[in-house]
């Protein structure tokens, strides 16, 4: 993870974002009857992208999972197990459990009540990290310092479990003080870094900044195993030509990574756009 070349594939959406990502599929909630049946249909679009022969460690780095998707199986293995197993592609594993209303111009996170369950469970099934996602709408000092500090909390507890956590506050990229929230959120992510002790290690996953090459200092710190990048809701394009100009930083990539991808494609449609798709990203990764 810190020194591979390629990116990171975030598999993570949750039941909130599922139908979203299943309409853009050619899925519609008028072909699936419950939460059960969606989330059958959600498991096996993960699936086909996983298995597929161009997602392969050479160019991918990592992949986030839902936790109902680390709990099935693909091709007779468990998703985290295959992911290393098969593909030498490192899991993680979704711990938040959601945002609670927008309060200081931010969201955090609802409590993780049963986080040292979800952490016992992704040790067993072979995970490496966690991710956890906040929000940051406005330049609110005491908004962001909640913020950072709540990710800390939990990460400290992910880190004395043996895992590694992706701290994720996510600065919305519609934001009319973008660039003030990116300034609040450095100054505390250093601060908090500062604080930890030589084997405490994280991940940050941050939205592409207003400013090129604005997180160096983050990605040189010797707490940050590395830098990711969100897309945030920029299309592929926009997210792989801002990504380009931030050294250091790789892509963590949902939406931009699945975009174009249909449940009507045949494999050989599906695997050609899936593999334009992560070599695009994967070179504006590496450069």
């Amino acid at each position: 993870m810190r020194n591979g070349a390629g990116f990171v594939a975030a598999l993570d959406q949750s039941g909130g974002s599922t139908p979203k990502a299943l309409k853009l599929y050619g899925i519609t909630e008028a072909q699936y009857s419950d939460e059960a049946a969606m989330f059958d249909l959600v498991h096996q679009m993960r699936a086909r992208i996983i298995t597929s022969p161009v997602f392969t460690g050479e160019r991918i780095l990592g992949v986030i999972l839902f936790e109902m998707t680390m709990d099935r199986k693909i091709e007779g293995l468990g998703s985290a197990e295959y992911l290393w197993k098969r593909k030498q592609i490192v899991p993680f594993l979704k711990v938040d459990v959601g945002l609670q209303y927008e309060i200081d111009g931010v969201q955090l996170m609802k409590p993780i009540t049963n986080l040292e369950d979800k952490l016992e469970s992704a040790l067993r099934h072979g995970v490496f990290g966690t991710k956890m996602r906040s929000i940051i709408a406005h330049a609110d000092p005491i908004g962001v310092t909640k913020v950072v500090n709540q990710q800390f909390a939990f990460g400290r507890r992910i880190m004395e479990s043996g895992l590694v956590p992706i701290i994720e506050p996510e600065v919305d990229i519609k934001s009319t003080t973008k660039l003030e929230s990116e300034v609040l959120l450095k100054k505390e992510l250093i601060q908090n870094l500062d604080s930890l002790t030589g084997s405490q290690h994280v991940l940050l996953k941050l939205t592409l900044p207003e400013e090129a090459d604005f997180y160096t200092e983050l990605v040189n710190h010797p707490r940050v195993i590395r830098v990711v990048a969100l897309s945030g809701g920029y299309l592929r394009n926009a997210a792989n030509e801002l990504l380009a100009k931030n050294h250091g930083v790789v892509a963590s990539f949902s939406r931009a990574l699945t975009e174009g991808l249909t449940v009507q494609q045949s494999a050989k449609e599906f695997d050609q756009l899936l593999d334009a798709s992560i070599e695009s990203i994967y070179q504006a990764s590496v450069k």
